[in-house]
């Protein structure tokens, strides 16, 4: 639910907001009334606010394009996901092709869907190796075209704007692997380790697949030699991803994320680690030893589901871990996740 401060959220007219909640009474049910009066809303401020016709363009293409990837999206939610990245130029006959390839086949062997950018090259190889199994998100441009492996129906989505294909990119999958590639890899790239080292989004295994001739080594060596030492990250951010060589190491570092860690709910200040299996009293003891740095007071412990997560139904029968994590070092969450695989 929405806080105090956005159940405020009104238009300042007392007869256009009664109007807003008759229609939301209409048009919504009653856990999600309050998220459709904020929607319409914002719909009804822009008219308020003389908004431009360029601007009501682009957010109503911007919301449609949302809701329709939402859409899609949805009855998939129960399989884990991973997001391929590399150049559309890539070569079919190339090491990196047959590399995304392998990995997207055997990814889809052990149950996950893959998404890719839907063009060709190393998007090519993903949706040929997942087959029926994988979605491809593409962006209309004319310099990239659908690849031939692309699902057909609705696992296939346009996007006019990179911003939201990015969103549906981190919403909607579990891992992200990135091949070699030119500035869209770099970008998304980029942008998922933002995201992960600044706690906005969930933790998630991020793989670099190397190429043969060593593309992610010397990109690695310029993150070493320019971004450490230059002080702009820190030398635990390099924790954030793994640098592998071939498809079945790329595999294991996503599906070993995911072999006791299961998911995490940030509820106020409570922090909850859903897992897979109980957790022993020894392990509690040595997870508090190493990472108490990460504690704002008390102890990581174990939990039942909190009451939020068992009204909304969100995996209540799992066993879980519960702690005041301070918000801060998002790299030692990763750590913390990976000691928990561990045990």
């Amino acid at each position: 639910m929405p806080n105090h401060e956005f159940k405020t959220y009104c238009t300042g007219d007392p007869l256009i907001d009664n109007e807003i909640k008759l229609l939301c009474k209409k048009y919504s049910h009653t856990q999600t009334e309050e998220y459709f009066r904020q929607l319409f809303t914002t719909v009804v401020r822009l008219y308020l606010d003389k908004a431009e016709e360029v601007d009501l363009h682009l957010i109503n293409v911007a919301l449609k394009e949302l809701r329709h990837a939402l859409k899609v999206f949805t009855p998939y939610r129960d399989k884990r996901k991973v997001v391929v990245f590399g150049s559309h130029r890539t070569p079919t006959d190339s090491h990196d092709y047959q590399l995304a390839e392998d990995f997207s086949r055997e990814m889809a062997d052990r149950g996950y869907m893959v998404i890719t950018g839907g063009g060709g090259g190393i998007m090519e190889a993903g949706n040929k190796g997942a087959g029926d199994k994988s979605f491809a998100a593409k962006i209309r441009i004319s310099a990239e075209q659908t690849n031939q492996y692309a699902p057909k129906g609705e696992r296939l989505i346009n996007f006019n704007y990179f911003f939201n294909r990015k969103l549906i990119f981190i919403k909607e999958s579990d891992a992200t692997v990135l091949c070699p590639g030119g500035f869209g890899t770099h970008d998304e790239g980029f942008e998922v380790l933002t995201l992960l080292q600044t706690g906005r989004c969930f933790p998630r295994p991020i793989v670099m697949l190397e190429s043969k001739n060593g593309y992610w080594e010397a990109w690695l060596k310029f993150v070493k030699d320019k971004l450490v030492r230059g002080d702009f990250i820190r030398p635990i951010d390099l924790k954030l991803f793994k640098i592998v060589k071939t498809a079945k190491a790329a595999v294991n570092e996503i599906v070993n994320f995911y072999s006791v860690y299961h998911s995490i709910r940030y509820s106020k200040d409570l922090t909850v680690i859903r897992l897979e299996r109980q957790l022993t009293k020894a392990d509690y003891q040595l997870l508090n030893k190493k990472f108490k740095d990460l504690l704002a007071k008390g102890e990581i412990e174990p939990s039942d589901a909190l009451p939020v997560e068992k009204k909304n139904d969100e995996f209540p029968h799992l066993p879980r871990l519960k702690m005041y994590f301070n918000r801060q070092n998002y790299v030692r969450l990763l750590e913390l996740i990976r000691q928990i695989n561990s045990l």
